[in-house]
């Protein structure tokens, strides 16, 4: 079991920072004191020691303060506080500095004749104000540490707001195709059901029983793909041929049908069931209306980045006398579920041929179905 690594503590943090800030410094000034050959380039180093440190020890201090009363807090009453505690906090520090300095000076003289007073007021003069500067570096930086923290904070609660969105755009998407599949189906199921009632009313037992032989092969094909929204266009290709052994029962040689695919479009991505529905409009208002045989044309073809699947009769057309001239339950249901699956670049365009006929064009964009 893998640990996590430990976290990096706040005071470690603060004196690896100050000792960065240390050196910076007493490098330059050190190359100032070799610059003018000083004999004691060395002789600021205890002065350092005790500024950086000291400042590292305070600095949770002014941590405190800036958690205490942030500086995105109301300003007049805010910035008072922190100028007064920032001179608190640099008297603070000086005056432990210069004891420091005092204390040090009497086992590593660098200075004999130095005096509290003067000690004092030398430490006071020169690092008053960087005192001060560094307390409030300090703030700003944590003031600025804390907004990134806000930043990114409001940032992952906008992305998580905008993936529970798209879940949620995504199951929407999905019940509504599914609702759409789910009208489809029973739609298809309930026709093919209905004229197996036919046959066995006109007393075509035999004819009967083999018309539900085919309609179980049938849904159980159906059944198995239930979940999908896209097959292969050979699997719907399939179910197509099972539907159409089916009405060829019930019309016998009146029902002719032709299919023109080309091999290569056999592995491209289609919409569940999407074939029936155009194919059974093309029997009901091109063949069931005539009492002469009649063809039935199935071509599917690649254009660019569609494909374009067409289902084409010989009857009457749309808009003749006695011809639906708008779209069934079927129809309308694939329709729908093209745009909701493909958007713009899914249609289902209707017209009639230029020999007469009615023409039903499935268009969706070009690409292969995944393999299950």
């Amino acid at each position: 079991m893998s640990q996590s690594p430990r976290k990096f503590p706040p005071w470690a943090f603060y004196l690896l920072a100050w000792t960065l800030v240390g050196l910076i410094y007493f490098a330059q000034n050190v190359t100032r004191r070799f610059y003018w050959d000083d004999p004691n380039p060395w002789q600021d180093l205890r002065y350092w020691m005790a500024n950086i440190y000291l400042s590292a020890l305070f600095t949770p201090l002014v941590v405190w303060a800036g958690r205490r009363w942030p500086l995105e807090a109301p300003w007049p009453r805010v910035l008072t506080l922190h100028i007064v505690l920032s001179i608190l906090w640099a008297s603070t520090k000086l005056s432990l500095e210069a004891l420091f300095h005092l204390a040090w000076n009497e086992f590593w003289p660098i200075e004999p004749m130095i005096t509290v007073g003067s000690e004092f007021t030398l430490v006071f003069l020169f690092g008053l104000n960087t005192s001060l500067v560094a307390y409030w570096v300090v703030l700003s930086i944590q003031a600025a540490i804390r907004n990134h923290h806000r930043y990114r904070e409001r940032s992952e609660a906008a992305l998580r707001s905008e993936l529970r969105a798209s879940q949620l755009e995504t199951q929407v998407a999905q019940a509504r195709l599914g609702a759409l599949k789910a009208q489809l189906q029973p739609h298809f199921l309930f026709n093919t059901l209905n004229a197996i009632v036919v046959l066995v009313r006109q007393q075509k037992g035999q004819q009967a029983e083999e018309t539900l032989a085919r309609f179980s092969d049938l849904l159980r094909a159906v059944l198995a793909d239930m979940e999908a929204q896209e097959v292969p266009l050979s699997r719907e290709l399939e179910y197509l041929r099972l539907y159409l052994s089916i009405e060829q029962l019930r019309f016998s040689d009146r029902l002719r049908v032709e299919i023109d695919v080309d091999p290569e479009l056999l592995d491209a991505a289609v919409p569940h069931m999407a074939l029936q529905p155009l194919v059974e409009n093309a029997i009901r208002h091109g063949i069931g209306r005539r009492a002469t045989s009649g063809l039935i044309r199935i071509r599917a073809r690649r254009q660019g980045e569609s494909l374009q699947v067409e289902v084409q009769d010989d009857g009457p057309g749309f808009g003749a006398s006695g011809a639906s001239g708008g779209m069934g339950l079927g129809l309308a249901n694939t329709r729908a579920r093209l745009r909701q699956l493909y958007g713009d670049a899914g249609d289902l365009r209707t017209g009639n041929g230029q020999g007469g006929g009615a023409v039903v064009t499935m268009v969706l964009p070009f690409h292969l179905a995944e393999v299950q």
